[in-house]
This record gives structure tokens, C-alpha cells and sequence, in this order.
């Protein structure tokens, strides 16, 4: 029994070596953010092309979490929180709620432009939005170099104090516009259609 255990772990460790060897750990970690970006943008591409408002608002949310994990994978775990909790969770509940609201009958067909010519226009926006980000990607040095045994430092630390004293009235006054909009959204929506009509 010794000597089957013993093979099945020199097999093992033999396999293990070879991934090593390959490569493997760099293949896995790219794979995954692969598969966290195709999720990202398959989503952002679904938010434009169903054809029912309420699946792109869902589509929404699931390119809101698709970029939450991205955060989490490169290691900005309160950007991704951040993301999850307020676009992942607020937004999108909000534009769903915002679409409900509109008491349309029919959904099916909800989602507008859907013309060619708006479909050619914003694949043109679409291309020079990617061309511009690209360049910025080429052009900006995004690696720090960090002195020996200097570490980065706690950023929601900072981003506490600047949020909650130096920039506490901004913060405040961007929530309670935001209050405004959606009891103004809710208010329209409520609207009776005889008033809705005279306006």
C-alpha cells in the first residue's frame, strides 16, 4: 500500500513540475481574467442589442458585477466592493425600477433606436471611444516603482477622509439630487394619462 502512495505521489509531483515548467499559474490567472472580461463585455454588449428594455437593464448589472470581479481579481478589493454595493446593487435596482415605473403594456420591443443609421452611428462612437482608450492604455506607465521594502499604503483610509471632511458638503448635495430625481422619476410615472397627455 506504501509503494502504490508513494508512486501516486512522485506522479503528482512530477505533474506539478511540468505545469510549473509550462507555465500553468500564469495560464490559469490570465484565463481567468479572460473569462471576468468576456463576462464584462458580452453583458455591455447585451445592454445594446436586446431588444427588451428590462433585459438590458439586467444586462446592465451583470457587466456592473463582471467589472466588480475585475477589481477583486486585481487586488482593489474596495473598488470592487464599491462597485458591487452601488452599481451592482443601487443603480441597477434603480433602473429597474425606473423602467417598471413607466407602466409601458408591452415590453417586447421596448428598446429604441433600433435603426440602422443609429446602429451605424454609434458603431462609429463605439470605434473612436476604443481608439482613444487605446492610446491612453499605450501612452500611460502604469508601473510604479516602489523603493525595497516600501509598500503601498491603505487607500479607503484616505478616500474616508476626503469623502466624509473635505469633501462632506459635494457628497451630501450629489445624494440629495439624487433623492430629487428619483421622487421627480416617480411622480412622472405616477402621473395620471389624462395629465400626461395635456402636457
Amino acid at each position: 500500500m506504501n509503494e502504490i502512495l508513494s508512486l501516486v505521489h512522485n506522479v503528482v509531483d512530477w505533474g506539478m513540475s511540468m505545469l510549473m515548467e509550462l507555465g500553468a499559474p500564469d495560464l490559469i490567472m490570465a484565463g481567468i481574467f479572460y473569462a471576468l472580461a468576456g463576462v464584462a463585455v458580452l453583458s455591455a454588449l447585451g445592454v445594446v442589442l436586446m431588444r427588451n428594455v428590462v433585459h438590458s437593464a439586467l444586462m446592465l448589472t451583470a457587466s456592473f458585477i463582471g467589472v466588480g470581479c475585475l477589481y477583486i481579481y486585481m487586488d482593489a478589493s474596495f473598488m470592487g466592493a464599491v462597485q458591487f454595493l452601488v452599481y451592482g446593487g443601487a443603480v441597477a435596482i434603480l433602473i429597474v425600477m425606473a423602467v417598471m415605473l413607466t407602466r409601458r403594456p408591452d415590453m417586447a420591443h421596448s428598446n429604441p433606436s433600433r435603426g440602422i443609421i443609429s446602429q451605424i452611428g454609434a458603431a462609429i462612437v463605439a470605434g473612436i471611444f476604443c481608439c482613444v482608450m487605446a492610446f491612453v492604455a499605450l501612452l500611460s506607465p502604469f508601473r510604479v516603482s516602489l523603493a525595497d521594502g516600501q509598500i503601498l499604503g491603505d487607500s479607503v483610509t484616505g478616500i474616508a477622509d476626503l469623502m466624509l471632511a473635505k469633501y462632506v458638503l459635494p457628497f451630501e448635495v450629489a445624494a440629495v439630487l439624487l433623492l430629487i430625481a428619483m421622487i421627480g422619476a416617480i411622480i412622472l410615472a405616477k402621473r395620471n394619462p389624462k395629465e400626461a397627455d395635456e402636457l
